[in-house]
């Protein structure tokens, strides 16, 4: 993953994306009236389309489930990646060649001469490579190993699985005729630097490409056929594209099915990713010659949309945690019940429930498989038991419980871990449970837990972040549900100042006084748009892109670009008003009729002000001391915007 992209990067991403093309990829749109288009939402279920998209301002919104954001924000949601890795994978679709801010680069990223998406390419072209090499009459011995695993050839495709023959040099000729450089195949991680030049990473081995979560290969994983030298398993090394610690194997192909059903699966190996996948176990993924660690853990609460208070324990029926499901699978060897303890330490990071399923025999599932069938699979799954009652009596086991001292130890050891619980209602189960294991009074087991009990000033995830609550309702309702027609105007003032900006202008939208308008949420949106610079910010915006020379959609990345100053004004409550304003569509569908429609909601929105101003100085005039200086004021005043409002009312005729 990449360091801090410096900001004109990002903006010039997001001036050279169509958000509009890039969402279509994924929703079907259809228009719905002047610059907006419409479709059914891919966050969440529905069967009338409240997704919408207003290209011109570089915005989607959808008011079901109150979602939206850039075209940025679309690609973190929909290909469950971080802000970085979004933009790097829009840079890549648009050819912009990003800057990173000094001393945040890449890893790797020291080649000037080497850049992602050249590197993105050479793994591209030695996957092809290896998957051709594997139906040559040398990857014999290869093809045998992958039959006697239970993978034909259907599966073998499916994964991409190839060999690597046992030569120095083929990769690095074939890199080589693709015109890739000495520097960029060394950065590759395909090529070694040797005291006699760059030869093979991978010889004689089956390889598996190891690809992001958005799907291009990034790095392989390679196991050796036979007892020659080497390590049995070989990774790609650390580069600019790949780090270790925030890959998962098969979580390309598992993304889709661990979003929608909140579960992931996490397995030991390639092979038992390949044999959970054909067993109907959609949801597996591996790490890549690491441990499951905090990166990881980041990846995976993205994913399950693990943002549940995990001081509320709450439970859906069937036992599943409102956060998902996070099931381990390991062996039942001292390994495996070191890893489960290992992988406890990182379960604090999520509010989904964590389960382990422990193999049969100490069989891994590819084993299962081979042994019992796809079914031996889903049901080693199906069984899992929850992490913590594993933990606890892995625990317990060679504890000599027998005696009063056993027991003592036995209860302190066990302690720290069920003070950790997060559900309260799981945590009085296990101490009750504990108790009955231990053979000791229960109250004595709860207060020994509660002494043991840490309580954090506040609740935080692993990465440090506070734990988030469940997004919070929109702060605007439908605009069918406003009867207030004071309400009805303001909000419709600060559509067109959002997305007709340049028109708002024209109608005087920049002079607005903050007492302008009185809904709460409209004054927090409006203050933003002031702090902005206001309307006049984007006829600055507009002028500078015609001094620069551009020529294409000037208005809309004006727009785009003032939406964007804007929301930098607003907390999150505020921005999601924001973005739900700045492309929800406008009543006027005829573009002719756009400036008519914007004039006269400006008029009526300033003669509403006008209006209270009239009301309160007339209470004014009655609460002064009558024929008093003070009053006398007060009527030129009322006189004053009497004569404001008949104008406006022979303007508007």
């Amino acid at each position: 993953m990449a360091g801090l992209i410096k900001k004109q990067s990002i903006d010039e991403v997001r001036d050279r994306t169509r958000i509009d093309d890039v969402v279509s990829q994924y929703v079907t749109l259809k228009p719905a009236g002047v610059g907006s288009l419409k479709g059914l939402c891919p966050f969440h279920d529905e069967k009338t389309p409240s997704f919408n998209v207003r290209p011109h301002v570089g915005r989607w919104h959808c008011f079901g489930c109150g979602e939206g954001g850039d075209v940025i924000s679309f690609i973190m949601n929909i290909e469950h990646i971080s802000f970085v890795e979004a933009v790097e994978y829009l840079a890549e679709k648009t050819g912009v060649q990003l800057q990173y801010e000094e001393g945040s680069r890449p890893a790797g990223g020291g080649q000037k001469d080497v850049t992602r998406s050249r590197l993105i390419d050479a793994h591209r072209v030695a996957e092809e490579f290896y998957v051709r090499q594997l139906a040559t009459p040398e990857a014999k011995e290869a093809r045998a190993m992958l039959a006697d695993r239970g993978f034909d050839a259907d599966a073998i495709a499916h994964f991409r699985v190839g060999y690597a023959p046992d030569t120095w040099d083929s990769v690095l000729k074939e890199l080589r005729r693709s015109g890739f450089t000495e520097k960029e195949i060394s950065a590759s991680g395909l090529g070694t630097q040797g005291s006699r030049g760059l030869y093979d990473r991978f010889r004689g081995r089956v390889m598996w490409p190891i690809r992001s979560i958005t799907g291009d290969t990034i790095g392989f994983g390679a196991r050796k056929l036979g007892d020659g030298d080497g390590p049995k398993y070989l990774n790609t090394p650390e580069t600019m594209i790949y780090k270790k610690s925030q890959v998962l194997y098969g979580l390309d192909l598992a993304k889709r099915d661990i979003a929608r059903d909140r579960r992931i699966v996490v397995v030991e190996g390639y092979t038992d990713v390949m044999a959970a996948h054909l067993a109907g176990v959609p949801h597996a993924v591996a790490t890549c010659g690491t441990a499951f660690g905090e990166e990881h853990v980041k990846i995976v609460r993205r994913l399950l949309r693990d943002t549940a208070n995990p001081a509320a324990g709450v439970m859906l029926a069937g036992g599943k945690a409102f956060g998902g499901e996070v099931i381990f699978t390991f062996d039942g060897d001292e390994a495996g019940k070191k890893a489960a303890l290992r992988a406890f330490q990182e379960d604090q990071s999520f509010a989904a429930q964590t389960f382990v399923a422990i193999s049969p025999g100490g069989l891994d599932p590819c084993d299962v498989r081979l042994a019992y069938g796809d079914e031996g699979v889903r049901s080693l799954v199906e069984s899992r038991q929850p992490l913590f009652a594993f933990v606890i009596k892995s625990i317990l086991e060679g504890v000599p419980l027998h005696t009063a001292e056993g027991r003592t130890a036995g209860l302190r050891a066990a302690a720290p871990v069920i003070a950790s619980i997060r559900d309260r209602v799981l945590r009085g189960e296990y101490v009750r449970e504990l108790a009955g294991w231990l053979g000791m009074d229960e109250r004595m087991v709860y207060q020994t837990v509660a002494q043991s009990a840490r309580v954090p000033q506040q609740i935080e995830w692993a990465d440090g972040t506070p734990v988030e609550e469940t997004r919070p309702a929109s702060p605007l309702p439908p605009r069918n549900q406003i009867k207030d027609p004071v309400a009805r105007v303001e909000r419709q003032a600060l559509e067109v100042m959002l997305q007709l900006p340049g028109l708002a202008l024209a109608a005087n939208a920049q002079d607005l006084p903050a007492q302008s308008f009185t809904v709460p949420t409209h004054q927090a949106v409006h203050d933003a748009i002031r702090a902005a610079g206001g309307v006049a910010l984007y006829k600055q915006r507009l002028d500078q892109l015609k001094e620069a020379g551009h020529s294409d959609d000037l208005e809309a990345k004006a727009t785009s670009w003032f939406v964007e100053q804007v929301l930098a004004q607003a907390d999150d409550l505020v921005a999601q008003a924001i973005t739900q304003l700045a492309v929800e569509p406008l009543p006027e569908s005829d573009p002719d009729q756009q400036w008519p429609y914007v004039r006269g909601i400006m008029m009526s929105l300033i003669k509403q002000g006008i209006t209270r101003q009239i009301a309160d100085v007339r209470g004014m005039v009655q609460r002064a001391t009558p024929d008093s200086p003070e009053q006398a004021k007060l009527f030129e005043r009322l006189l004053e915007l009497e004569n404001q409002r008949r104008l406006f009312d022979e303007t508007d005729t």
